[in-house]
């Protein structure tokens, strides 16, 4: 196909943004309470051809949901209650938008689904590691996706006014299923009943009042007269109960700088090269020049500037970018650069002053960044060679991989590995596993031996015998063997690797989350693609239509 009939590339997506850029959401706070109102700009959508009536969402919205939580967590260290309400009359949130669904491509959905589900899941993560409680006060019907957001949060609050309602529609209305951890948090998280969430789940109308109380939809119902004083006082309820600081000055999030060119991002501390040809991408994580801050005054002074935080927010829009706006690209090769002493240093730092409430905030957003990458479904090669940092928190990137090779080299200074407190839990994946507990199934000879290498610089021969590479060539067979590999790898189906990866990467241990993203994988992915959603008179194309869905009626 000539350059001149290509269709043109459809924008990429920018996942960054600021509250003086919101179309959707309202931020208020008053002390320990924060406010966040959902009143969605139905003429705002993120791309054309579709309007965001009744408070239904696209991937803009969530992108400013992500931003204001995060901006909470930094900015707002005396926030301990989050409500999350609509500012639209008689409705709080009919889910994620119908009609960009039906226009748009297979991936866009299933990316959409993800960022949607991580978003979600970091609510309930801040909960727990940060203490920071989020409360759904429900003020309109809320269906779909709106139900799953107030799912997501400690508690809901269903007004009372004999039309608000609460509904997971999916199946009967559109059939697919729920998209972001509905099915899973009504069963493991709210505790439903099997029967009644069967019931639920198959019908288009709505739960209210009394019924969704008893069926444990929502935690309670308060009359519209009332609704606001009683979401007041379980907001001060829950703030009681938190262990943010009151009365500590907040760090602002400043923007995340990046360069951008056709084949390339280069942040402060982080570099992506993509090799188109090769369909991969090179992640290069830069170890901190200079003296790191010790003290907690220096650390705070340092703001976002300060490495750890810098960086994670740079490796998170890196792979949120590439996720999204490089489909193409299958394998991601992580590496690291830099001085391992300066990591090590800062991995020292926050070990001193974890119970800092910054401190605690940046291990959090270090622990959903490496998350990130658990479950982003790219092929991930570590590749450890001199020079490299892969020390600390900079080795968890080489056991996030799928696979960890190692330069084993008789000249000048060699690789190294070196352990310490960030890789016996500090930063957990979603299962609640440290990655190392994952990579020896929790047993404990390997346990006991990796422990004890703790700060010990390990060289090739003691990484690979402790089971902590894949492979250490040497510098004959290097460069020919990651070639191979590579290439084997950009050879096989991706969605093959899709599914080998994400069964791989949580073999073991599983909780509520890694069953949301293992059915987001295997049952909504496949969903995505039937006709029965998505074909010419699948329910999704019609919805709106005034048509009624032709489905193939076999089950398989």
């Amino acid at each position: 196909m000539s350059q001149s009939t290509q269709p043109a590339a459809a924008p990429k997506v920018d996942y960054q943004t600021d509250p003086s850029r919101y179309r959707h959401w309202r931020l208020k706070v008053e002390g320990p309470v924060a406010t966040l109102v959902a009143d969605i700009d139905e003429n705002a959508g993120l791309r054309p051809g579709y309007k965001l009536k009744l408070n239904s969402y696209d991937l803009g919205v969530d992108i400013e949901l992500a931003d204001a939580v995060n901006r909470i967590r930094f900015e707002h260290p005396e926030v301990r209650t989050v409500v999350v309400t609509s500012g639209k009359d008689k409705v709080f949130c009919s889910g994620a938008n119908i009609f960009m669904l039906g226009l748009s491509s297979h991936a866009w959905k299933v990316n959409f689904c993800k960022f949607t589900n991580e978003t979600r899941n970091g609510l309930e993560d801040s909960s727990k590691h940060s203490g920071l409680k989020f409360l759904a006060a429900v003020n309109g019907s809320c269906a779909g996706g709106g139900y799953e957001l107030a799912l997501a949060c400690d508690e809901i609050i269903l007004v009372d006014d004999r039309s608000s309602s609460v509904s997971l529609p999916e199946v009967p209305l559109l059939g697919v299923l729920p998209g972001t951890g509905g099915l899973t948090r009504v069963t493991d998280k709210r505790h439903v009943r099997h029967d009644l969430a069967d019931i639920f789940c198959t019908s288009q109308e709505g739960v209210r009042g009394q019924k969704a109380v008893d069926w444990r939809l929502v935690d309670a119902i308060a009359k519209p007269a009332v609704f606001q004083q009683v979401v007041r006082e379980r907001a001060d309820k829950l703030a009681a109960g938190s262990t943010r600081p009151a009365g500590a000055q907040g760090v602002t999030l400043t923007r995340v700088e990046r360069q951008e060119s056709a084949d390339s991002l280069a942040y402060a501390h982080v570099t992506v090269q993509i090799d188109r040809a090769r369909r991969n991408a090179t992640f290069t994580v830069k170890a901190p020049q200079g003296a790191q801050p010790a003290d907690i005054g220096a650390i705070v002074a340092a703001g976002a500037s300060w490495w750890p935080l810098q960086m994670a927010r740079e490796l998170d829009d890196a792979i949120l970018h590439m996720r999204t706006n490089e489909l193409d690209i299958g394998t991601w090769i992580l590496k690291t650069d830099g001085d391992a002493a300066g990591v090590l240093a800062a991995d020292a730092a926050m070990m001193a002053h974890k119970d800092h409430w910054f401190v605690n905030e940046t291990i959090g957003m270090l622990r959903r960044t490496f998350a990130r990458l658990d479950v982003t479904s790219r092929s991930l090669f570590a590749l450890i060679e001199p020079g490299s940092c892969f020390v600390g928190l900079l080795a968890e990137l080489a056991f996030c991989a799928d696979r960890a090779y190692m330069l084993d080299t008789a000249d000048g200074a060699p690789a190294a590995i070196q352990l310490d407190e960030f890789n016996f839990g500090l930063l957990p994946m979603v299962n609640g596993q440290s990655r190392l507990a994952r990579r020896f199934y929790e047993e404990a000879a390997p346990m006991e031996a990796v422990r004890a290498a703790a700060g010990k610089a390990l060289l090739p021969a003691d990484a690979l015998k402790l089971g902590l590479v894949t492979a250490t060539p040497d510098d004959i067979d290097w460069a020919d063997e990651i070639r191979l590999e590579l290439e084997q790898r950009a050879a096989m189906s991706p969605d093959s690797l899709t599914g080998l990866e994400a069964n791989l990467r949580f073999a073991q241990q599983e909780n509520m989350l890694t069953r949301i993203f293992g059915r987001l994988t295997a049952w909504q992915n496949w969903i995505f693609q039937r006709p029965n959603a998505v074909g010419e008179k699948g329910a999704l194309k019609v919805y709106g239509k005034g048509e009624k869905a032709a489905f193939d009626l076999n089950r398989v």
